[in-house]
Parts: C-alpha cells; sequence; structure tokens
C-alpha cells in the first residue's frame, strides 16, 4: 500500500496516512474539522534503484546509450599483416620502391 501525504486547504494541517489506492482523495480535517479539507498531494516517490543494470551503467554515471565503455577501455584493433610491413594496404605512396 502506498504512503500518502494530505494537506487542509483551510488550516494547513498535513499527515500521512498508508492507504489502499481505491482510497478517497480528500477527508475531514482532524485539525480544524473542516469537511473534505484534507486533500491528497502530489509528492515524490520514495524508491531506489539498485545493482547493475541499466540505471547504474547507463543513466546514474551519465553513459551513453547501449555501451559503458569508455574510449580508453577499448582495444585498439590488431595490425594486419599489410600494416605490419609498412604499408596501410591502398595508399598512394610507395613503399619501399
Amino acid at each position: 500500500m502506498p504512503l500518502y501525504e494530505y494537506r487542509c486547504e483551510a488550516c494547513g494541517e498535513t499527515e500521512e496516512k498508508l492507504e489502499s489506492l481505491s482510497a478517497p482523495t480528500e477527508h475531514a480535517c482532524p485539525q480544524c474539522g473542516h469537511a473534505a479539507g484534507m486533500r491528497r498531494q502530489i509528492s515524490q516517490a520514495a524508491f531506489t534503484l539498485s545493482g547493475s543494470g541499466w540505471y547504474a551503467k547507463d543513466y546514474a554515471a551519465g553513459g551513453t546509450k547501449g555501451s559503458s565503455e569508455s574510449a580508453k577501455d577499448v582495444a585498439p584493433p590488431a595490425a594486419s599483416p599489410a600494416t605490419s610491413a609498412g604499408c596501410c594496404g591502398g595508399c598512394p605512396h610507395k613503399h619501399g620502391a
């Protein structure tokens, strides 16, 4: 059951109640007695995401969508035989000639 916050529009009294989702959104104020004075307020949800899921990797840390690896963590590609011989494989330079 959710915890709801109520505030009286007549006197400003506040209270919290643990009620079902179908509970009425207003009721009489226990302080001033105003009928239907206590109205349900919109309040911040109280839950915490934990673990190593998308929230911790991509959202909370400010990472990019889809990957949590930074550029420095990615290994460079392995050198191909043409690259290790001094040629990039299609350049206009004449290597070794």
